[in-house]
Parts: C-alpha cells; sequence; structure tokens
C-alpha cells in the first residue's frame, strides 16, 4: 500500500514537472526578438530578429549584439562588427528605420575606441555615425535614444580632438552635446541608461567641473526603475561609479569609466 502510494506521488511529480517543461518550450517558442532581448537572451533575441529577415528583426538584433558588446569583459571589436552588419541589414530592409541607425552609430563609435583615432578618422566613422543620427532624428525628431547619441556624439568629438578642432572638423561642441542630452532627458525621463551615458560622457570630458551633473545622473540612473535586463547591468556599472566617486578614488573611477566606455 506505502509502496503504491509512493509510485502514485512520483507519477504526479513526474506529470507536473512534464507539463511545466511544455508549458516553458511554448512559452520560449512564442517569444518575440523584443521579449527576448528585454529578458536578457541575446544571442536567441539575435537568432529570433535575424530569422525575420525584416527591418524590425534585424534591428532588434543588432542591440542585442550591441548589449553583448557592452557587456563582455573586454572591448570585443568582433562583437561590433556583428552589431554593425545586423544594423546595416535592418536599414537595408528600411532606410527610415531611426533605432537600427542609431545601433549602427553606436556600433561605428565603439569600433572607432578600440582602433584608435587616426584609423577611425582614415574609416569615416565619425560623419558615417553623424549621419545616421541625422538621418535617424529626421525619421523621428523626439526619438530619446537618437538624440542622446548625438548629445555623446558631440561630446566624444569634443574630448578626443578638442573643442577647436572638433567644431572645425565635423561641428561638434560641448554645447550641441548637452543640449541634445537635456532634450533626450526630457523625451524619456525614466530612462536610466540615458542619464548613465550622459554621466559617462562628462566624466570623460572633464570630471571635475561637471562633478555635479555626473553625481546627478548616476545617482538616478542607481535609484531609477530598470525595464530590462540590460537596464539593470547599466543600473549596477552607474552604482559602481557612483561609489567610486563619492569615496574620492577618482584614479578606479577614471579607469572604469574607459573600460565602462569600451575602450581596450
Amino acid at each position: 500500500m506505502i509502496l503504491q502510494k509512493i509510485k502514485i506521488t512520483r507519477l504526479v511529480i513526474l506529470a507536473v514537472l512534464a507539463a511545466f517543461f511544455a508549458a516553458s518550450q511554448a512559452a520560449a517558442a512564442t517569444a518575440t526578438p523584443a521579449d527576448l532581448y528585454v529578458a536578457g537572451q541575446y544571442q536567441a533575441a539575435i537568432d529570433a530578429g535575424s530569422a525575420q529577415d525584416n527591418a524590425q528583426g534585424y534591428a532588434i538584433a543588432a542591440r542585442a549584439a550591441l548589449a553583448i558588446a557592452m557587456l563582455h569583459e573586454t572591448s570585443c571589436l568582433e562583437c561590433l562588427q556583428r552589431a554593425e552588419s545586423l544594423a546595416r541589414a535592418s536599414i537595408a530592409k528600411d532606410p527610415k528605420r531611426a533605432d537600427a541607425r542609431v545601433y549602427l552609430a553606436a556600433a561605428l563609435g565603439y569600433q572607432g575606441r578600440i582602433i584608435g583615432m587616426i584609423q577611425t578618422r582614415f574609416k569615416g566613422y565619425p560623419s558615417e555615425a553623424k549621419s545616421n543620427l541625422d538621418a535617424a532624428l529626421a525619421a523621428e525628431p523626439n526619438d530619446a535614444r537618437a538624440l542622446a547619441a548625438l548629445g555623446g556624439w558631440n561630446i566624444a568629438i569634443v574630448t578626443g580632438g578638442g573643442a577647436m578642432l572638433a567644431n572645425m572638423l565635423y561641428g561638434a561642441t560641448l554645447e550641441k552635446g548637452l543640449a541634445d542630452f537635456n532634450a533626450a532627458f526630457k523625451r524619456a525621463p525614466a530612462d536610466i541608461v540615458l542619464r548613465y551615458q550622459y554621466a559617462l560622457s562628462l566624466s570623460a570630458y572633464d570630471r571635475k567641473k561637471y562633478r555635479k551633473n555626473i553625481l546627478d545622473a548616476l545617482t538616478y540612473a542607481t535609484n531609477g526603475n530598470a525595464a530590462s535586463a540590460y537596464e539593470q547591468a547599466m543600473q549596477k556599472r552607474a552604482a559602481i561609479l557612483l561609489a567610486l566617486l563619492k569615496s574620492g578614488d577618482t584614479e578606479k573611477y577614471d579607469t572604469m569609466v574607459k573600460r565602462f566606455q569600451g575602450y581596450p
């Protein structure tokens, strides 16, 4: 009698596990590329997005590839080149796809940090990134990510080449960068990644002069609501930087800023 009850119990447990496994498989099968991205399943998002063979699918795949590159322990040129390829595939399907152009600009910008300033200029990455961001805003004038990316582009160009050269060669200025970021914040006030990117940009430009802006941005990013696995990861990085800045360990802070910006 006891053995019979044990067998029945085992059968019930196996049935429950089988049902759970089947439900999990069904949920995974119906998950969209966007769902997979939000959950942090980036390779699955790339595979699912690419399989759709349309502008939206490739755009999400490019975003997932960028996430892999950003979360990589070391700078990963191959990861960024994959993101670039996927973004170009999306744009080829729909030239007015604003998010794909933002991802392409980001992929080029981060590649530039790996290969160096001379090669970056030789390949024309700064100009191509700017033209893609302009196209993104022409298609979607209120796109917060495009505005923030343009803000980051302006500040990065000034940081790398100095105010006079940046303006002369590319029309980039610090003032434009700050204005672009502020416009992005107005359109997406709850987006913690935009604040985090703002803090990184200003930290690389002049940590001392913009200390308050940086502290405010990192505090906002640390305490905000993360809407995806990627935002959670960036929130953790913001918390690391905030703690370092408050502790006064500026040497380690500057090292982490460079690392988080994708420099080798």
